[in-house]
């Protein structure tokens, strides 16, 4: 994939905030995104042990999915360090850089996006989902085990239930029951996807887990690597 990142990798907490807000414009919350995708493709990391000099080890995964078999039809991986501290709502620039070196080198281009990680359920509503979807210009949604903002309620206990996850009165994304009676993934637009369609996905990607198969399979290929 052919990937021009429009801005330097920054140091620090100012120059990335500056960045969020120079790109949070661009992302599409309309979309309205893939209704039959072909192939999804779900991006994950790993983290090392910290380094004496700082710097902290990572490897990162991306895994393509055949929608109807969800059995990989492609793979990249990549590794690589990152300096960037540790900042609540800026995590995209811990991965980001070794995420972006293992998409370049995908040779499939897929039709979809999942990451392991927020979109608009952000506190400046621009997760690494919004970031990555502006980045590669593809649909992206973020599918995340846990809430970083918002509150929901009456949330069902049948997979397939939903509740809006809301931050005040806005909604920024959905608790979705993927099996019943476990607790919920939390989906969000990234960008050029629509909430409704990306939670369809998500739901038809985790036929026997609580997360869809991009993600599993992301996350066991980026720890395998890490070990390696």
């Amino acid at each position: 994939m052919e990937i021009e990142v429009p801005h330097a990798w920054p140091d620090d907490e100012a120059e990335a905030l500056r960045i969020q807000d120079a790109l949070r414009p661009l992302v599409d919350t309309v979309g309205p995104g893939p209704r039959a995708p072909r192939t999804v493709a779900g991006v994950d990391v790993a983290y090392g042990a910290d380094r004496p000099d700082g710097s902290t080890p990572v490897a990162a995964a991306v895994v393509v999915l055949d929608t109807v078999t969800l059995r990989p039809v492609a793979t990249a991986t990549a590794v690589g360090s990152t300096t960037f501290p540790y900042r609540p709502g800026l995590f995209a620039f811990r991965e980001l850089p070794t995420v972006i070196t293992a998409l370049r080198s995908l040779h499939h281009t897929p039709d979809l996006l999942l990451c392991d990680g927020q979109g608009l359920a952000h506190p400046r509503r621009f997760g690494l989902a919004c970031h990555l979807g502006v980045l590669t210009g593809l649909p992206t949604a973020g599918v995340a085990k846990n809430a970083f903002v918002g509150t929901f309620s009456g949330l069902g206990t049948e997979r397939g239930e939903w509740a809006p996850l809301l931050d005040g009165t806005e909604v920024v994304g959905r608790a979705l029951r993927t099996r019943s009676g476990v607790k919920p993934v939390f989906v969000s637009v990234g960008h050029a996807i629509d909430l409704a369609t990306a939670s369809r996905h998500v739901l038809a990607l985790a036929p026997g887990y609580r997360l869809p198969e991009t993600t599993r399979l992301a996350d066991r290929l980026c720890r395998q690597v890490l070990r390696g």
